[in-house]
């Protein structure tokens, strides 16, 4: 376990960020339970990537954004490792939000440095429906981002896309690239040998 990453899970004023992280952290959501509008809260979680290795994530939980709070505050967007851009599948104008988040974002963090997903709350509400998951995928598919559709009343739903966030956060650099970089350097090597043996020759 090395040091605590910290996602931010940010989106419109209702869409159930704080029942999402509540029931994926500790498994006690009620479906039904009065909720109140989140000022700000943080919680701490133990996850298990998918290498097996547990690491300790700190999860920010915000203010729900509205028309009298359009956008997020500059402060939370400087920090995180990791963002969830969360939505409610029965509610169109949550969605469009998404997009405005994913540019505030990009334009303060460069796009190597962060990682971003993006889940639709309220799944079993199918009847309710405004927002069709082919919509949804084809703006993920466009923005590159990771896209789940979840539900409180499955908590292995609310787990999986912390689960992948957390292990992109703390994945180890790449045994590949790291192969790639020493025999790009070996062939330099070899490349600067050959130039000085021939200048040498030719002398």
């Amino acid at each position: 376990m090395g040091k605590t990453s910290k996602i931010l899970v940010c989106g419109q004023s209702s869409v159930g960020k704080t029942a999402v992280i509540e029931h994926m952290v500790y498994g006690n959501h009620v479906v039904g339970t009065p909720t109140m509008p989140t000022i700000e809260d943080i919680y701490t979680a133990v996850i298990e990537t998918d290498r097996g290795v547990k690491e300790k994530v700190r999860i920010f939980d915000t203010a729900g954004l509205d028309g009298s709070k359009p956008d997020l505050p500059k402060q939370y967007l400087n920090f995180p490792d990791g963002f969830v851009l969360a939505y409610d599948v029965t509610n169109w104008e949550s969605f469009q939000r998404l997009d405005k988040l994913k540019k505030d974002i990009d334009k303060h963090r460069d796009k190597k440095e962060v990682f971003i997903i993006a889940i639709g709350n309220k799944k079993e509400l199918q009847d309710c429906r405004q927002v069709d998951y082919n919509t949804a995928q084809l703006w993920a598919n466009k923005e590159k981002v990771k896209l789940w559709e979840v539900t409180v009343t499955c908590r292995p739903s609310l787990q999986e896309p912390f689960v992948w966030l957390t292990s992109r956060i703390t994945q180890p650099p790449s045994m590949y690239h790291s192969s790639a970089s020493v025999f790009s350097f070996l062939i330099c090597l070899y490349i600067y040998i050959y130039i000085c043996m021939y200048t040498h020759i030719a002398l």
